[in-house]
């Protein structure tokens, strides 16, 4: 894996940017309410959303209404809940939790089970439900197990999803690989080069996806990985976006063979 960053000028219409939110864009919180967006961070986004011509998309596992008030008032085509929900422009598809009424009545079950464990926290996202142990790293153990359980208890149809200190219940369907897939057969995402960035597990399927698509993938961070490239922190790429919403040059090497 190369650890970075030459690149060249590049056309409007090279491109296709996907950027996971937690880990990449920002620093990960103690807590998932907690974290906290750059100030810049919103207008860098905005430099290349329109240096890509629209094609620049916020990829997370944050729903779309936790991100759209994070960003406001700035506006990016975006995919939440790991792709279960998604908006390019101004078409909105979204997840609606009482569709998935086993996991609903999951998530009640899951917050009396945790009510003894300080630290263990239960984030609701709708139509997933995450176990964090960040605060409680003794508890792992606990919380893998009762992750486990949960999955078991709903049947087909769900999946775990791990990521760093949590583990969450997603619809079999979700995944950043997918989602990516559907932005690149819509415009103005499609006949470019997609570049995914991201930090975590969450993250592999899409880098999996681009580079099957001949793209460029980017870790952020440590860990092993199927990205061809690394950024040492959410700050490094800050700062990596920024200049190349400032000068177009693209501030990663281009992927061999392409």
């Amino acid at each position: 894996m190369r650890e970075m960053i030459s690149g060249k000028a590049s056309a409007i219409d090279d491109y296709a940017l996907f950027l996971d939110f937690d880990g990449t864009l920002v620093e990960i919180a103690e807590r998932p309410e907690a974290v906290v967006v750059d100030p810049v961070l919103p207008q860098i986004l905005t430099g290349l959303q329109a240096r890509l011509n629209g094609a620049l998309a916020i990829i997370s596992g944050r729903p779309i209404a936790f991100l759209d008030q994070r960003f406001a008032p700035h506006r990016f085509d975006i995919a939440g809940l790991h792709g279960l929900e998604h908006r390019i422009g101004d078409e909105l598809y979204l997840c609606d939790p009482e569709d998935h009424p086993r996991l609903r009545d999951m998530v009640r079950r899951l917050d009396e089970s945790v009510k003894h464990k300080p630290g263990l926290l239960i984030e609701d996202k709708g139509c997933s439900v995450a176990l964090h142990w960040r605060l409680a790293p003794q508890e792992k153990e606990f919380a893998l197990a009762m992750a486990h359980a949960a999955l078991e208890a709903l049947g087909n149809g769900y999946r775990i999803q791990y990521g760093k200190a949590v583990a969450e219940i997603v619809p079999s369907g979700a995944g950043k690989g997918n989602v990516i897939e559907r932005f690149l057969h819509q415009t103005p995402y499609r006949g470019r080069r997609p570049i995914f960035i991201g930090d975590d597990l969450t993250d592999e399927n899409g880098f999996k996806l681009v580079n099957a698509h001949r793209g460029l993938s980017v870790r952020v961070g440590r860990g092993e990985t199927v990205a061809q490239q690394r950024v040492g922190t959410p700050s490094d790429l800050r700062h990596l976006l920024s200049a190349w919403a400032t000068t177009g040059t693209l501030p990663f090497h281009e992927a061999s063979g392409t």
